[in-house]
């Protein structure tokens, strides 16, 4: 698992030098709002893209775990209580996005690709014989590991906007997500007591890796996780130009 563990750090890394995450803080109010209401339209994809595993899976413990994360992404079932995506409007609101702005907003062609590949990155993974380590490994990298990065990044410029002069945190939506998507314990390590999304699905990919020979196909995935995770961000580089980076 170390083994594993030195390579996925190494994609996080990776990530996290994406010139644009790299020098978010520096983007002229514009583009980061374009980028958030871009971003908005990936993390709408996040529900529909776990139901689809979902259909897919096989294996009961991993169901389980996804069936949890899903179902907290809607906290009331009577009403009462926003969604997670409902948060993120509001935590937009607060950044500056207008109203007029998020309902002007469609999705790129960059955007849609991006969406559009996740859907079959997880549609292919149903169809091998390791499915299951296929499908958990995604949902662990790609929806929820590499969130948590992007939204630690993220919030160096969010920040200043979203903490009060008291200094409360009145995020409804990112610094949440950023804390509870992490990977915060390695894969070697990780536990049943371990409470972020990561680590849960992390606790059954192990379980898996530890009975299947398949540390190609983890790799696999997670190297394709996170060539989408670039390739969305690649479509926000011509706004380094503006800042001369």
């Amino acid at each position: 698992m170390h083994a594993l563990d030195d390579f996925e750090d190494s994609l996080i890394e990776r990530f996290k030098e994406h010139p644009v995450l790299a020098n978010v803080a520096q983007l002229p109010d514009e583009d980061f709002a374009a980028l958030l209401l871009q971003r908005r339209f990936v993390s709408l994809a996040f529900t529909p893209s776990y139901d689809l595993a979902i259909d897919l899976l096989r294996d009961e413990a991993g169901l389980r775990i996804a069936r949890v994360i899903l179902r907290e992404e809607y906290p009331d079932g009577h009403g009462h209580t926003p969604s997670h995506r409902e948060d993120m409007v509001q935590d937009l609101f607060r950044l500056g996005v207008t109203r007029e702005a998020l309902v002007a907003s469609r999705p790129t062609a960059e955007t849609k690709r991006a969406i559009g590949e996740a859907f079959d990155l997880i549609a292919e993974a149903g169809g091998h014989d390791n499915a299951d380590l296929r499908l958990l490994t995604i949902l662990r990298f790609w929806g929820e590991v590499l969130v948590s990065v992007e939204y630690e990044k993220l919030w160096e410029r969010m920040a200043p906007q979203l903490t009060d002069e008291g200094g409360r945190n009145r995020s409804r939506f990112y610094h949440p997500h950023l804390v509870h998507d992490a990977k915060t314990h390695s894969l070697a390590t990780v536990s049943l007591l371990s409470g972020s999304h990561s680590d849960r699905l992390a606790t059954r990919v192990t379980e898996l890796l530890a009975r299947e020979d398949s540390s190609d196909c983890f790799r696999e995935a997670e190297e394709r996780a996170l060539a989408l995770k670039l390739a969305f961000y690649d479509q926000f580089l011509p706004a380094l130009d503006r800042i001369a980076v």
